[in-house]
């Protein structure tokens, strides 16, 4: 009978049949690795592994038994089916890696199969922000200018769309979208008043959207809570003002005049004025 150690060993020599499969997970759910068997191939012995970021044996299959108390980070989380399947429950978020399979038949015969697992988290409720400008002093506003922001919190790895409800169709002209559709630019009138938007966030596992009706923001106006088009600069520029100003300050705090030695030479060429006494 094989031990491991040989199985190791024959892994390396033997011929291997290799195939990638992806696979997606959420943290908190689980997920199936399945080890295809080609026809014919009756298995002996089955390996699983962990390839990243450490090699770790995580159950195996020798003599008719299944076996997963293997000390590893998926200890408690792993099992192994009758069919050979991997299962881990509950996903964590760094268990995202690849893994691998060797299945070994009665004749000697060995298959290597790599499956890659990518554990994403769910999707929260996503926020927006509404942002205007009206031309005019008219009531209601003949135009409104409108910029919808919108934020997933604590979560990246996230795809960002907008729908306009009741429109058909899914996506808006990409021409009003920014940040990678994180922001976009609307046109509304008074006959825009019941016009609803809904900002869709997702990743392959989740989803989910928070809709919002801006005419309603162009009525009030900017009114505690809403904010002009101006501040939408607080959304799409970065802190790179205050970088450059750190760095300014840097420059004046450590320039030619820092030091000791430097504030002494510095003092020698502005030397404070004196007044000559009278005679």
């Amino acid at each position: 009978m094989w031990s491991l150690q040989s199985l190791l060993l024959w892994k390396a020599l033997l011929p291997m049949a290799v195939t990638g499969t992806q696979l997606q997970g959420q943290v908190g759910g689980s997920v199936l690795l399945m080890a295809e068997r080609p026809p014919g191939f009756q298995v002996r012995e089955a390996i699983w592994r962990s390839l990243w970021p450490s090699e770790e044996l995580l159950a195996t299959f020798f003599r008719g038994s299944l076996e997963t108390l293997y000390h590893s980070r998926f200890l408690g989380r792993v099992q192994l089916h009758s069919n050979l399947s991997l299962e881990l429950q509950p996903l964590m978020s760094g268990d995202s890696g690849n893994f691998s399979v060797l299945l070994v038949d009665t004749e000697g015969r060995a298959q290597t199969q790599t499956l890659q697992l990518k554990v994403y988290d769910a999707v929260p409720r996503p926020v927006v922000q509404v942002f205007i400008t009206k031309t005019g002093d008219a009531q209601p506003p003949k135009t409104c200018q409108v910029f919808l922001s919108c934020w997933a919190p604590n979560v990246s790895d996230v795809t960002y769309s907008w729908r306009q409800e009741g429109h058909i169709g899914f996506g808006l002209e990409p021409q009003g979208l920014f940040m990678d559709g994180q922001v976009l630019r609307v046109s509304l009138g008074p006959g825009d008043k019941g016009v609803a938007y809904s900002c869709i966030v997702s990743n392959p596992v989740s989803w989910d959207l928070v809709t919002v009706t801006p005419w309603e923001s162009c009525l009030r106006g900017a009114a505690p809570g809403k904010s002009s088009y101006k501040d939408v600069l607080l959304v799409a520029v970065p802190i790179s003002l205050f970088l450059v100003l750190a760095g300014l300050f840097s420059v004046w705090h450590y320039g030619p005049c820092s030091g000791k030695k430097k504030k002494e030479v510095c003092a020698d060429d502005v030397a404070p004025e004196t007044e000559n006494p009278l005679v």
